[in-house]
């Protein structure tokens, strides 16, 4: 039996299109979230692994939080969900910056402005784009403020670039299907949820069942998990000049709450929401949270 989600009727209650455009020779998808007379309009990106879906309980909650009304427009990046590969240029930090500069270009409200977001992963790449841009606004989601190679889980990290690097000595069907291994899935799962509800665990396990092996092929997510595990926002925090929200989580052990810190006074311009009792799953495990502290960087 499938793991009934949380937050189903209130995602339900938001109105929703589906649209596409070609970027960079990727055939991109992505969903609009909201009324396009919204008084604002968000662009926001997932993390590694995820699509769409898993913003969706953040994108709910915000639509009842602000009165005002917000548009948010997610897309899958470029190998992930229902968007195809980049033919021409790598699935690293370089690479989505380059598309979301695009995407950027594409659906950017010319009256209000647009707020660019992204969580985890998503938030390198939002920074990076973000970098020397004109923009209304920048929301980092448990923001990766240090390399994984440096961060307080250095010796999993490790085991995880290990399993990397022996899919990509396999076979090209062998490695994919090490990558796509349900067992990996699940235990990755396992660690990063914090959340003591059983109900909503088995929701999350099972969000990850669906959605965390939807990559298109294996050399896609080689790319993206080497840019994930060798960048971090800081290196671009400088060079943003939009005004900034970190929404960090009490218990994040991929980020923890002292780099944060250490991460707000990089940015020329930057606030800190810490949402707390939640970690690094906090589009799932706190999404109303997180909405409350983007609603009140919207009315700043």
């Amino acid at each position: 039996m499938t793991a009934p989600s949380p937050y189903a009727p209130l995602v339900r209650r938001v109105p929703v299109r589906q649209a596409q455009v070609e970027l960079r020779g990727s055939h991109t998808r992505y969903r609009v979230y909201g009324a396009d007379d919204a008084a604002h309009r968000i662009v926001f990106l997932h993390g590694l692994r995820g699509d769409h879906h898993g913003l969706e309980p953040i994108v709910a909650h915000l639509e009842g939080a602000h009165h005002c009304g917000v548009q948010v427009i997610v897309p899958d990046l470029p190998g992930f969900g229902e968007t195809t590969p980049l033919p021409h240029d790598r699935h690293d930090v370089a690479g989505y910056t380059a598309w979301t500069r695009d995407l950027l270009a594409a659906v950017a409200s010319p009256t209000t402005g647009t707020v660019l977001a992204g969580h985890s992963f998503g938030s390198v790449v939002a920074t990076s784009a973000a970098s020397g841009q004109e923009l209304r606004g920048l929301v980092l989601v448990n923001p990766i403020a240090t390399s994984a190679l440096a961060g307080p889980r250095v010796a999993m990290t490790r085991l995880a670039v290990l399993y990397h690097r022996a899919a990509a000595t396999l076979p090209e069907r062998a490695g994919t299907a090490l990558l796509r291994n349900r067992l990996i899935t699940r235990a990755a799962s396992v660690a990063m949820a914090t959340t003591d509800d059983r109900a909503l665990r088995r929701w999350i396990h099972a969000e990850h069942d669906r959605y965390f092996n939807t990559f298109a092929d294996r050399r896609v997510l080689l790319e993206a998990f080497g840019a994930s595990v060798g960048h971090d926002v800081g290196e671009f925090a400088e060079k943003v000049t939009a005004p900034t929200l970190l929404v960090a989580a009490e218990h994040d052990d991929i980020a923890p709450l002292e780099s944060q810190h250490a991460l707000l006074g990089r940015f020329p311009d930057a606030r800190m929401v810490v949402v707390p009792d939640t970690g690094h799953l906090a589009h799932y495990e706190a999404p109303g949270g997180v909405a409350r502290a983007i609603s009140g960087f919207l009315d700043r």
